[in-house]
């Protein structure tokens, strides 16, 4: 089915210059996907590494953590400039560095022996998955104006759900090889691939994707210098570090909760399957935290962004509360984590689509990374959270902190933010829309 928006070259008037066939964007959609899938170890499996990374080299905890942290800043701080390659240049460029700098920073991880080794391996590895990652979200906002949400959802997807089929893969490299081995092969394979899909990525020519949606968008385009003068983007920006906060410390901390909680190796059997408790908490995260991204953007296609977030903000602020109460059980445990990266992970495909709602799509990859870099702010809380369990002896204090930060963030949805952007599309519709005459029908 062919919408009536995009240019069709078979009704072309008569001595026109031919128009080229536009490019297929789901296919475009799918090549974003599978770059996505081949960054997520390195945020997602990252956990697996930190106890043997202790064990072989006896390095605080907390300082190992720094890695993770430097690897979410770069990632995060470093994407609005990337993206503003991807606007100007177009996604093939940028994805190919990044592809490149995300296969040379797993081998550096692989040798370091040092910390300053390891902080470089995250420094270069975030830097390469934050173009990789900007690239292939800020794509799909240009070729979906119509469905943001289910397409920065199918695309965060990859992302989050990327890593579940390495899951026991990565476990099982580290278990009989070394986590080094497991640093370097992975590394490798993933980097080639995302270099190779980087060749077919193109961003959308004027005239080759629709512009009818369901819910409320900006009928102009904002810079990055205006937007970031709007007191809305604080306001997201604001609600993105708080969400943002409590998955990252979940995301970077599992291992080690599972750990001090005794129950790891504990064998869990669930839907037939028997795994131990880490394994099978890991993979079926990973696969909740991938089917919320486009689930929950088809959602905020339908019933609004703001309403979206505070089903699912609340929920991950219950389900973090009840995992402080019940995780000690090894089947709450994989249970009720995978209830919280369910309720976690749809805010890679909200922000971005609420983001290009509202100022629009010429500089959707400029100013989604802007929006992003918020993810980067809260991942300097994630040593601290270490650090705090070692003061209390418990990591009750870290859950409640970050319950209690997803329970503001949804209220902040309903009652901040949504009567803002009503206001704001409001009071700007009549300027953007004064200069042209209403159509006849």
């Amino acid at each position: 089915m062919t919408h009536p928006s995009i240019t069709d070259p078979s009704i072309a008037h008569p001595g026109a210059t031919p128009v080229p066939p536009p490019t297929n964007r789901w296919l475009q959609l799918i090549f974003g996907i599978v770059c996505m899938c081949m960054i997520a170890n390195m945020q997602y499996g990252w956990t697996f590494f930190v106890n043997p990374i202790q064990e072989r080299h006896g390095w605080d905890r907390a300082a190992i953590q720094v890695a993770f942290t430097l690897f979410v800043v770069t990632e995060t701080w470093l994407v609005p400039i990337e993206g503003w390659f991807v606007d100007k240049y177009g996604p093939r460029v940028v994805t190919l560095a990044g592809g490149l700098m995300c296969g040379l920073a797993w081998v550096v991880n692989a040798y370091a022996d040092s910390l300053t080794l390891l902080y470089l391996g995250a420094i270069i590895g975030g830097t390469g998955a934050g173009a990789v990652y900007g690239t292939c979200v800020g794509n799909s906002l240009k070729w979906f104006p119509d469905r943001r949400g289910l397409a920065a959802g199918l695309t965060a997807m990859g992302f989050g759900a990327g890593s579940a089929l390495t899951v026991v893969p990565i476990q099982a490299v580290i278990r009989h090889y070394s986590y080094e081995s497991a640093f370097l092969w992975f590394g490798l394979g993933q980097g080639l691939v995302v270099m190779l899909i980087a060749l077919f990525l193109v961003a959308p020519k004027k005239g080759q994707v629709p512009e009818i949606a369901r819910v409320s968008q900006s009928k102009r385009d904002f810079t990055p210098g205006e937007m970031v003068r709007t007191p809305i983007f604080w306001v997201m920006y604001a609600m993105f570090v708080m969400m943002a906060a409590g998955g990252l410390m979940a995301t970077a901390q599992l291992g080690p909760i599972a750990k001090d909680f005794h129950i790891a190796d504990v064998p869990v059997s669930l839907f037939g399957i028997t795994l131990p408790a880490l394994t099978f908490a890991a993979t079926i995260d990973r696969v909740l935290n991938g089917v919320t991204r486009p689930l929950f953007g088809w959602i905020s296609d339908h019933i609004g962004r703001e309403n979206t977030m505070f089903l699912s903000f609340g929920i991950e602020g219950v389900g973090i509360y009840l995992l402080s109460q019940f995780g000690h059980d090894p089947i709450m445990f994989v249970i009720l984590t995978g209830l919280v990266f369910f309720a976690w992970g749809e805010i890679y495909s909200l922000f971005p689509a609420t983001c290009g709602d509202t100022f629009g799509s010429k500089y959707a990859a400029t100013n989604a990374g802007l929006l992003y870099t918020a993810k980067g702010t809260a991942a300097l809380i994630v040593p601290y959270t270490s650090i705090l369990t070692t003061m209390t002896g418990s990591w009750h204090a870290v859950f409640l902190a970050a319950a209690a930060l997803n329970i503001i963030a949804a209220f902040m949805a309903l009652f901040v933010l949504k009567p803002m952007r009503h206001a704001y599309t409001r009071a700007a519709a009549p300027l953007e829309t004064k200069p042209k005459p209403a159509a006849a029908h």
